[in-house]
């Protein structure tokens, strides 16, 4: 439970600071820039913060839909995001942690890895079910 009341916190100060704001503005700015849609942006703290913590993602997702609205585009996504991706680093801390894996080798980047194509796979089944 601090874990996830600490990922809360920091989401927050991000928020409270701007920077996280400001992140994502130069993100839509790229995007716009090169002529695409930029409407995934908007659920991209969910997308981000996943693979730390479960309960951090859901947490932003709630608050995705609670501000652009559960109908909107970024709500849906984050939604799709929520079940297309993993806890990547809980994993790797629980599951080798408790049978004693000292080398996780190449287990991250995999993960990752995965996790990149899951962000990529929802934003992509989003827009060809919700456009």
């Amino acid at each position: 439970m601090p874990y996830l009341v600490a990922i809360l916190v920091a989401v927050g100060a991000l928020r409270a600071s701007g920077a996280l704001d400001a992140a994502l503005g130069a993100i839509r700015q790229a995007v716009n820039a090169i002529g695409l849609d930029a409407r995934w942006v908007d659920a991209m703290p969910t997308a981000l913060i996943k693979p730390l913590s479960g309960g951090g993602a859901r947490g932003l997702m709630v608050e995705t839909m609670k501000t652009l609205g559960p109908d909107s585009f970024a709500g849906r996504l984050a939604c799709v995001i929520q079940g297309s991706t993993e806890t990547t680093f809980y994993v790797l801390a629980v599951y080798f942690g408790s049978i004693g894996v000292k080398n996780t080798r190449h287990a991250l980047g995999c993960g990752l890895a995965a996790d990149a194509a899951g962000v990529l796979g929802a934003i992509f089944v989003t827009y060809l079910f919700f456009r």
